[in-house]
């Protein structure tokens, strides 16, 4: 045995002969235990077991991990200061009930997600971005964010692929949220119809890099066979269903596929079908009857007046319009122009009269029209109406404002002077009179631009006098750009204004 190994035992048994010599004088283990519990509580220490024995626990130390002591001041005078800004920057959450999106205060990173993976793609294919819309593409997610209310765009026939891209990654964080919340995602949850296979084909490759991040699209067109389209659907219950009308009928006929439950419908390139109006018509309405679970609706549409009763039949009730440019003829799209002719100004007067009364015919049961005119012909048109057979007028107001009754219908009309009228209001009338063209044409395109953002379709009626030759070659250019047509007596003062 090596010295140092000697060395180790005496020390060890030198230890054992004192802890046996003191142990005839010591106290029981259990004394002992007690005297060391109250050694640590007066030097302020005791064991985590003991901590719920001694102190409950707080709101503010549910866990009692402080062991009953106080927060350091410094501590909570820095949670203070940050307490403010924290909920500022905080993100509202409110959860609906199955059909409204969870509502935030910015795009969440899921979004930019699955943007980027789109974009990174596109990229890789070497293909380039035709453009920056992230402007067009934050007003399609505020509509989201609100409510998902249904939205009408007129950028052009088709959606872009920008576009596209915005559209489906607004649906896909729509869905990571829901399910994030416990909140049940139909299968499918997107409908996309297109006119064309050539299209469907675009948006399945747009949606490709999406598969990834757990979203599954399939594409329905004529260039594949049925019984591989139904093999396909069988394999897998994908969030987006992409197809053309008719070959989606045709499935639905067969019961391959279900639509009854669809969260969002988005028809794009509504104006291609203006050539068979009636059959592509049909078609998408009884897309829309089969779907019964009130979806919201997303059109992408062109000029084409001939769509215009389509279009309001498939969005209905109140909508956002959205557009890329800010070109007249876009953002004026499905609002009548009418241009009215009064030779003297005494005219006027008879002349709203019969568009009022002609509006009400026309219309619902219940209206609401904007007159904008000169502040001193208020009180004669309040007289006059007042002398209208079989009409009656109440409510009258010192603003101007008053309702007219004829028969069953009731019109509201509210009057304005161009010094009262605020143009962020005049979006609320789906109806507007302006009975006194102003002195330049870029105030009558102001109030043109902003007429019914939130309804489909709107009319503007104006009266044009001998006082407004002036703008005569500025208003018929005006009706070409936006496919109106132009009065005879348009022709004719502009004819004159030549010679």
């Amino acid at each position: 045995m090596a010295k140092g190994d000697d060395a180790i035992m005496r020390k060890k048994n030198r230890h054992n002969r004192k802890r046996v010599r003191s142990s005839e004088s010591a106290v029981s283990a259990r004394a002992a235990a007690i005297i060391a519990s109250k050694r640590r509580r007066k030097a302020g220490q005791r064991r985590i077991c003991e901590g719920m024995c001694y102190t409950l626990p707080t709101p503010d130390d549910p866990y009692n991990e402080r062991h009953g002591k106080k927060e350091p001041e410094k501590n909570k005078k820095k949670k203070s200061k940050d307490n403010p800004s924290e909920k500022q920057n905080q993100k509202k959450m409110l959860v609906g009930s199955g059909e409204n999106l969870l509502e935030q205060s910015c795009p969440s990173k899921f979004l930019i997600v699955c943007l980027n993976a789109i974009k990174n793609a596109w990229r890789e294919e070497g293909e380039l971005e035709e453009g920056d819309i992230s402007s067009w593409g934050l007003d399609l997610w505020r509509c989201c964010s609100n409510g998902l209310s249904n939205v009408l765009d007129t950028s052009g026939s088709c959606g872009t692929r920008e576009q596209i891209a915005w559209t489906v990654s607004v649906v896909s964080d729509i869905i990571a949220r829901k399910e994030k919340q416990g909140i049940l995602v139909s299968s499918p949850y997107l409908l996309y119809i297109v006119p064309t296979q050539e299209k469907a084909v675009q948006v399945r490759s747009i949606c490709k890099p999406l598969k990834a991040l757990g979203i599954h699209a399939v594409s329905l067109h004529p260039g594949a066979s049925i019984q591989h389209q139904l093999r396909g659907l069988k394999s897998c219950e994908p969030e987006f269903l992409i197809s053309t009308p008719g070959r989606l009928l045709e499935l639905i006929s067969l019961k391959a596929v279900d639509i009854s439950s669809v969260s969002l419908l988005v028809i794009d390139g509504l104006g291609i079908g203006c050539s068979e109006e009636m059959k592509y018509a049909d078609k998408l309405n009884s897309i829309k009857e089969t779907i019964t679970s009130n979806p919201h609706v997303m059109v992408f549409s062109n000029h084409c007046d001939q769509m215009a009763a389509l279009a309001h039949n498939l969005l209905g009730g109140p909508i956002t319009r959205l557009s890329l440019n800010d070109s007249v003829t876009s953002r004026s799209a499905f609002i009548s122009q009418n241009v009215h002719h009064c030779a003297s100004q005494e005219q006027k007067i008879a002349k709203i009269q019969e568009i009022l009364l002609q509006s009400m015919r026309d219309e619902g049961k219940l209206t609401k029209m904007l007159l904008v005119m000169k502040s001193e012909s208020k009180n004669e048109l309040t007289a006059s109406l007042l002398n209208l057979e079989n009409c009656t007028i109440s409510n009258t107001s010192s603003s101007g404002s008053f309702s007219l009754h004829h028969r069953e219908k009731v019109m509201r009309v509210v009057v304005k002077d161009k010094q009262s009228l605020q143009l962020d209001k005049v979006e609320n009338f789906e109806m507007v009179l302006v009975a006194d063209l102003p002195s330049a044409i870029e105030e009558y395109v102001e109030i043109l631009t902003r007429i019914a953002r939130h309804s489909v379709t709107g009319v503007l009626h104006s009266i044009f006098c001998q006082a407004d030759a002036h703008l005569t070659k500025s208003l018929i250019d005006l009706l070409t750009e936006c496919k109106q047509a132009v009065p005879q007596f348009l022709m004719d003062f502009d004819s004159l204004v030549d010679l």
